[in-house]
């Protein structure tokens, strides 16, 4: 038989203490407007948390055996699961440690609560977390709608949508023998600063990360969110080298930013990789822009530089692609005097070159 609409409707809070007489008291004066689902130590909150989908806020101690509170509050600002990260947490403690309330709003707490306070200040509380958490998923709701290839986090295009943009990009430079290039940007410390500054430190660090590049890039160039803290650049008819360029301008404007969140400096540090289609001679865009993100892990497999050697003219690279693409076996004994004739050329250039 299913459940009545108003039961339906009730959401559920997950009080987390290793105090039975704690729990209850929560519990009572929660049961009116909510579910309520009790766990005894963060590590069974945090199982709860993840296999309970319908929990919408979590009440903690901070003091508790197995996982205390800021253990499980950095577990769950932490977790890949958005769900998880975004979470409202309300720590309820009894014990007034010196720093304690900072400390747990840094680590991505919503409020602070004595287990002192009566029932109405509880309910009020509650009640304004999740006004604020509703307020802003409704704010990223409405940027999203206005413009579905935006981030509604950092202003960036989406990856869905760059990925879309960039096939014809790419296509286009095929075509027509141009190059086109692609940097990855991801930020290191993300989920650090998340748990020491707070999630919306750390929201409007990447925001600022956007409107920094986006300033060093042209207009045709676009930048993209791809994920948590990493980032897509695509520059048509850019070099390798002049997208390095790039790179080391955006390292710099990176070491002189002076940003500071809840009072104490943070320092940007960035990884980035670099692909570009002449030199990737890639068939596909995705293997473009995998081949820029593979190198933020492996800086070392990244290509040689393109300064090493100027680029070719646009009728030999032409003609060089030719090549590469005829099968040795169809030339037969020609093969063996296109050799020979590449050979005469290459010990001209050199010749010229001394």
């Amino acid at each position: 038989m299913p459940a009545p609409a108003t039961e339906q409707a009730k959401r559920r809070v997950l009080v987390v203490d290793d105090s039975r007489f704690v729990r209850t008291t929560f519990s009572t004066i929660l049961r009116g407007s909510f579910d309520v689902r009790e766990a005894a130590d963060g590590e069974a909150a945090w199982s709860a948390i993840e296999s309970d989908p319908s929990i919408v806020m979590v009440f903690t101690d901070l003091d508790m055996p197995k996982l205390n509170g800021f253990g499980l509050l950095a577990r769950m600002r932490e977790a890949k699961n958005e769900r998880i990260r975004e979470l409202p947490v309300v720590v309820i403690s009894g014990v007034d440690e010196p720093g304690w309330k900072e400390r747990a709003q840094q680590a991505g707490a919503h409020d602070f609560i004595s287990k002192s306070a009566d029932a109405t200040e509880v309910l009020a509380r509650l009640d304004n977390v999740l006004r604020k958490v509703a307020t802003k998923k409704e704010l990223q709701a409405a940027r999203q709608a206005s413009d579905p290839t935006r981030d509604p986090l950092t202003g960036a295009l989406t990856g869905e949508y760059l990925l879309t943009e960039t096939r014809k990009r790419f296509s286009f430079a095929r075509r027509h023998n141009a190059d086109l290039s692609v940097m990855a940007l991801r930020l290191d410390g993300q989920r650090e600063l998340a748990r020491t500054a707070g999630q919306d430190s750390a929201d409007q660090l990447l925001a600022r990360i956007v409107k920094l590049v986006t300033k060093q890039i042209r207009a045709e160039d676009s930048i993209a969110r791809v994920a948590e803290a990493s980032f897509l650049v695509v520059a048509p008819g850019t070099s390798a080298e002049q997208m390095a360029k790039l790179a080391e301008r955006l390292r710099a404007q990176f070491e002189q930013a002076k940003l500071t969140f809840a009072g104490k400096p943070v320092h940007i540090a960035a990884r980035l990789g670099i692909a570009s289609l002449t030199q990737e001679r890639a068939e596909r865009v995705e293997e473009l822009l995998r081949a820029a993100l593979q190198r933020l892990d492996k800086p070392e497999a990244a290509p040689a530089p393109a300064s090493a050697s100027a680029p070719l003219p646009a009728d030999v690279e032409q003609a060089l692609r030719v090549l590469e693409r005829v099968d040795a076996a169809r030339l037969g004994g020609a093969a063996k005097d296109v050799l020979k004739r590449l050979a005469r050329i290459a010990k001209a250039v050199q010749a010229k070159a001394r």
